[in-house]
C-alpha cells in the first residue's frame, strides 16, 4: 500500500510463553499500536493481547502475511511460532511443517516486503556429539525432530541473508522460566512446573534426572537478550547472527529444587524421569556466550537465587 511508513512490528506466536512477555515489552518501548500481535489460536486465550492490535494470522499462509505487512506498514517480524521439543517430538511432520515451513513463510514475506526478521533458535541444535560447554561453531547434528529444525531455521537465515540481504537474526534459547504464561510442551518444563506445584501443592514429581543440568534463563533476560539484538548495529554483528549463544546459568534440577525448599517450608521434589530425559540428556550442560557477549554486550542480570525469588513472588502475587 502506497504511503504506509513501514514502523510497525508484527509478533507471530504471540500468545505463546515468549510472545506474551514479548509483545508486552515492545509495546512498552514503541506504542501499543505500532505493535500487532498474532497467533493461530483466539486472542480470547491471552489476556495482554486485548491491550492492543491483533490478528489471528497461520504462519504457513505466506500471502497472509504478505498482505498484513503491505497494509499495516510492518518493517520487523519477530517470529516466535513453533512448535516446541517435547510436542514437536509426538508429531514430527507437523513439527517440521510449522517450524520449517513457517519460517519460509516468514522470510518468503521478508523479501517481498523488505523486513527485518528476528527468528529464533535452541540449545536443541545441539546433539550429543557436541562438547558439554557447547561453543558458539561447532557441528550440529540435533538428536530431535524439534533440534533438526532449528538448524534449519539457521541454514535458512543464512540463506536468505546471503541471497537476498535480508536482515535475520537469531539467539540459541536456553530453557526459559517465566510465571506469567504456561509453558508450551518444551522439555525444560520442568523448571516452571516445579514452581507452581511448589506454592499449591508443596510437591513436584520432575520428568527429568536430579543430576540434569541445563542452560536456563529467566524471562526478563530473555526479552532484554532479544530487544538487545535487534537493537544491536549491524556492522557490529558476525557470522553468527543467525543463532547466537548466549551466556546464561546452568544448574541442575536438584538444586533448582533445593533453591526452592530453601524459600518455601516442607516442598519435597520426586523425580520419575520420562522420555524428555533422552531428549535433555542430548543437550549441552552449559552454554559459551563470548561471541554475543563481544559483538553486543551480553550479559545476564538473574542467577538461580534470583530466579527464583522472581518466580515465587510473582506467582504469590497472581495466586
Amino acid at each position: 500500500m502506497l504511503g504506509v511508513t513501514k514502523e510497525k512490528i508484527l509478533v507471530t506466536g504471540a500468545l505463546g510463553q515468549i510472545g506474551t512477555e514479548l509483545v508486552e515489552a515492545l509495546r512498552d518501548k514503541h506504542g501499543t499500536s505500532s505493535v500487532i500481535a498474532s497467533d493461530i489460536r483466539s486472542v480470547k486465550e491471552q489476556k495482554t493481547t486485548r491491550q492492543g492490535p491483533y490478528v489471528t494470522l497461520d504462519v504457513l499462509d505466506t500471502d497472509s502475511i504478505i498482505k498484513l505487512c503491505n497494509d499495516e506498514g510492518v518493517g520487523t517480524v519477530y517470529h516466535l511460532a513453533a512448535l516446541l521439543s517435547a510436542t514437536g517430538e509426538k508429531n514430527p511432520e507437523l513439527c517440521r511443517k510449522v517450524n520449517v515451513g513457517g519460517t519460509i513463510s516468514v522470510f518468503e514475506a521478508a523479501k517481498k516486503c523488505s523486513l527485518r526478521v528476528f527468528s529464533p533458535s535452541s540449545i536443541a541444535v545441539f546433539g550429543p556429539d557436541a562438547p558439554k560447554h557447547a561453543p558458539q561453531i561447532t557441528d550440529l547434528n540435533p538428536s530431535t525432530i524439534y533440534g533438526e529444525t532449528k538448524v534449519r531455521g539457521e541454514s535458512l537465515a543464512k540463506e536468505y541473508l546471503e541471497n537476498y540481504g535480508i536482515d535475520v537474526r537469531g539467539i540459541r534459547y536456553p530453557g526459559l522460566i517465566s510465571y506469567k504464561a504456561p509453558a508450551g510442551g518444551g522439555t525444560t518444563d520442568y523448571a516452571v512446573e516445579i514452581f507452581e506445584a511448589a506454592i499449591n501443592h508443596g510437591h513436584y514429581e520432575c520428568f527429568v534426572r536430579p543430576d540434569t543440568r541445563l542452560p536456563m534463563l529467566y524471562m526478563d533476560d530473555a526479552i532484554k537478550a532479544t530487544l538487545m539484538l535487534m537493537d544491536a548495529p549491524n556492522d557490529a554483528l558476525g557470522p553468527s547472527k543467525a543463532g547466537y549463544n548466549i551466556d546464561c546459568h546452568s544448574f541442575t534440577a536438584q538444586e533448582l529444587a533445593d533453591a526452592i525448599s530453601q524459600e518455601v517450608d516442607g516442598f519435597k521434589c520426586d523425580f520419575a524421569p520420562d522420555i524428555r530425559q533422552k531428549y535433555a540428556d542430548s543437550w549441552p550442560d552449559s552454554i559459551d556466550g563470548s561471541v554475543a557477549k563481544e559483538e553486543w554486550n551480553w550479559a545476564p542480570n538473574y542467577d538461580l537465587q534470583e530466579i527464583v525469588k522472581a518466580m515465587l513472588d510473582g506467582l504469590s502475587e497472581e495466586n
